[in-house]
C-alpha cells in the first residue's frame, strides 16, 4: 500500500471516525499503517479530539453499552478489553456506569438459563460448576453468578 500524506490520513481518519464511534488508540495504529510518521500521527489524533471527531470517554460509553447488549458480556471483561484499547480508567468506570443494574442482572439471569437448558449433567454440583465458569468466562462477577446460580439450580 501506498503512504498517503499528511491532509489525505487526515481526511481518512475524519471520514472513518465520522462513521463510527473509534478511540485514538485505534485511529492512531491506523495512521502509522497509512505511512504516518509518529509525530503527524499524534498532531492528526490532537487534531481529530479538537474537531470533536475522537472522544475517548464517548466511545468507551457506548462500547460498553454494545458489547454488553449484543454479546452478554459482563463488566469484568468489557473493561479488560478497553484496558487493551488503551482507555483511561476514569473513562472506563465512566462507561462502565452507563450499564443499568436490573438490566445487567436481567441479562445475568438469562445467560445462566440458556446455559443450564444446555447441560445435560443432572449432578446439581457440576451443572452449578458449569454455570459458574460459563458467566465468569463472559466477565460476570462471582457473586452475582452465585445468587442467580443457587436459584437456577
Amino acid at each position: 500500500m501506498k503512504p498517503l500524506t499528511y491532509e489525505q490520513a487526515l481526511s481518512r481518519a475524519a471520514s472513518l471516525c465520522s462513521g463510527s464511534e473509534h478511540c485514538s488508540s485505534e485511529i492512531h495504529k491506523k495512521l502509522l499503517l497509512w505511512g504516518l510518521s509518529p509525530a503527524q500521527a499524534e498532531k492528526a489524533i490532537d487534531f481529530l479530539i479538537d474537531e470533536k471527531y475522537i472522544d475517548n470517554m464517548r466511545f468507551c460509553r457506548a462500547y460498553c453499552l454494545d458489547k454488553f447488549r449484543y454479546n452478554h458480556w459482563g463488566r469484568i471483561k468489557i473493561s479488560q478489553m478497553l484496558r487493551m484499547l488503551e482507555m483511561n480508567n476514569s473513562d472506563i468506570d465512566e462507561g462502565l456506569e452507563a450499564i443499568p443494574e436490573e438490566e445487567y442482572q436481567e441479562v445475568l439471569k438469562h445467560v445462566l438459563e440458556q446455559k443450564n437448558r444446555q447441560l445435560k449433567d443432572t449432578d446439581p454440583y457440576i451443572r452449578k460448576g458449569k454455570l459458574v465458569r460459563h458467566a465468569l468466562s463472559r466477565g460476570f462477577e462471582t457473586h452475582l453468578i452465585l445468587d442467580i446460580a443457587d436459584d437456577l439450580v
